[in-house]
């Protein structure tokens, strides 16, 4: 049962409402990489400079050549770019339309740990998305990532809400702890159905075709 009726819902968007795929991104840099595929995959990693750049600390330029060095691209910086901005696969559109038809019953926002060259990229192809949400929150304009405590908590006071009035999906079950941990109710995402199914347990309608 749920804890608390919610006064906003808070969305994650990679995974829950974009489907992403890094696997493009490694197939774009393959032809400059003396690395095989294989091996693109275990170099490429999440690590420190990665999370820098979802912060805003270091800029595109910087980590892209970060990434030339580690997986050995000859590619000049618009070309990684290029690669970089394939791993947006297409919309989630269910759960996109939970979304809007949700706005009619509360304020809905979006969390997403981002760049600035993928951030102008799914804000392109996704308008729909952007508009579907009252704001969006990217890790690189905040200086916070999911799943630090301060990014939650920095979230609950610019939306002027306690933290257990805010329901949180996200399909990273590690971002789902820390933001139960950090006081909100927390929703792992594996399908639109999963929100579907939460918020019918708040006692929202819920049309057949968006389950």
């Amino acid at each position: 049962m749920p804890q608390r009726l919610p006064e906003a819902l808070l969305f994650d968007l990679g995974g829950v409402l974009v489907d992403i795929d890094f696997g493009r991104a490694l197939s774009a840099w393959a032809p400059y990489s003396r690395l095989s595929l294989a091996e693109l995959r275990s170099s490429f990693r999440h690590d420190l400079e990665y999370e820098r750049h979802e912060r805003g600390e270091i800029e595109a330029a910087e980590y892209f050549a970060h990434l030339a060095k580690t997986l050995h691209l000859s590619a000049n910086l618009c070309q990684i770019e290029q690669g970089w901005n394939s791993i947006f696969v297409g919309e989630i559109v269910r759960t996109r339309r939970l979304v809007e038809n949700m706005r009619a019953h509360l304020p809905c926002y979006a969390f997403t740990n981002t760049n600035a060259s993928h951030m102008r990229t799914w804000s392109r192809l996704f308008p729909s998305v952007v508009d579907a949400f009252d704001r969006i929150f990217a890790s690189h304009e905040l200086g916070l990532r999911k799943p630090d405590r301060s990014a939650y908590d920095q979230i609950c006071q610019r939306v002027a809400l306690p933290a257990a009035s805010i329901v949180f999906y996200d399909d990273l079950p590690a971002n789902v702890v820390a933001a139960v941990d950090a006081g909100l109710q927390g929703v792992l995402v594996r399908s639109p159905t999963d929100v579907a199914s939460s918020l019918q347990s708040f006692g929202y309608e819920v049309d057949a075709g968006e389950a």
